[in-house]
């Protein structure tokens, strides 16, 4: 089954270390936000294809999920004990990474050949693509303002109140090659538990991605999600604070709503939520979206290898009934 990944953040990047495990590296593309990437210090940060990518080479932090495991932080020390800006915190071993990256694109090349040369660097043998080649940049407007994703995420730690999003230079951005060709191929399109507003809308946000993904395939196409949240909660990252904030009560239904039922101009024929959530299944039935109750929660490399597996057995139930 050929299968491509919307990502972004730790959850999604968990979900898809565990469609690797159950996939033949050629039939598994990932598609990540690059929304939340900004330059610091000079070096462009790409926080989000970073996770994906380091989860994947089996190199992340496993404590934290984003990050290198077995990182230090000298550099940062140094620049702490110079009265430095120490809010972003880059390891040493990560800061290696973004100065690579920073050189190869001064030097010409595009995001995603960057991406591509350190895939086979870290022996990533599945298609990582940025959802593109230009700059898209997530704006949150909150009740301080308009911060960067950043500002808001790490240095204000999600504290201001949000009021909405805007997704700076979107109209102006293309797919990076091989996404649409790659939408078009996929028999499996998976939305991973990553947050809706900030990872998974910048992505959408590209034009000619939610086309594609809403157009009439020539072959048969299920397009499923992943809930974020469970039971009203987020196991990381701010995504129920946002929908509550922003007038919804935060659960799986409001994550499916959001979406939207390809039946009526949506996303989705298929929806995931946690088992803890299975309450709330003919609601999102009655919405047009054909919905199952997991395990959603991975705290292990099993639990992930687990819910993929899970997962893909659901697409091909939808494949056979389309």
């Amino acid at each position: 089954m050929r299968v491509v990944a919307l990502a972004g953040g730790v959850g999604g990047a968990k979900l898809v270390d565990g469609l690797a495990k159950v996939l033949a590296p050629e039939d598994l593309t990932v598609v990540v936000n690059t929304g939340d990437d900004f330059d610091h210090f000079g070096l462009h940060i790409c926080p989000d294809l970073d996770t994906v990518c380091y989860t994947l080479a089996g190199i992340a932090n496993p404590a934290t999920g984003w990050g290198r495991a077995g990182e230090t932080w000298n550099a940062m020390e140094s620049l702490a004990a110079l009265g430095g800006p120490d809010w972003f915190r880059l390891g040493d071993r990560d800061l290696g990474t973004h100065l690579e990256r920073t050189r190869l694109l001064g030097a010409g090349l595009t995001l995603t050949q960057v991406t591509q040369h350190f895939c086979r660097s870290w022996s990533v043998q599945q298609a990582i693509l940025p959802m593109s080649d230009d700059p898209v940049l997530t704006r949150v407007c909150s009740d301080e303002g308009e911060l960067t994703f950043q500002e808001y995420f790490v240095r204000r730690q999600c504290r201001p109140r949000v009021e909405g999003f805007r997704f700076e230079q979107a109209d102006r951005s293309r797919p990076a090659p091989g996404v649409v060709e790659a939408l078009q191929r996929a028999q499996l399109i998976v939305i991973c538990p990553s947050n809706p507003w900030v990872s998974i809308d910048p992505i959408l946000s590209v034009p000619g991605i939610w086309e594609e993904l809403t157009r009439d395939s020539l072959h048969p196409r299920a397009v499923l999600a992943v809930s974020p949240i469970i039971h009203g909660v987020t196991v990381k990252g701010p995504a129920a604070k946002m929908f509550s904030e922003l007038g919804f009560e935060p659960s799986a239904l409001a994550v499916a709503e959001h979406y939207g039922s390809i039946r009526k101009g949506g996303l989705l024929s298929g929806f995931i939520v946690d088992v803890s959530d299975q309450d709330l299944v003919n609601q999102v039935e009655a919405a047009g979206i054909e919905t199952q109750p997991m395990i959603t929660w991975m705290k292990t490399i099993q639990d992930r290898q687990r819910l993929a597996d899970q997962l893909l057995g659901f697409g091909k139930s939808l494949l056979v009934r389309d």
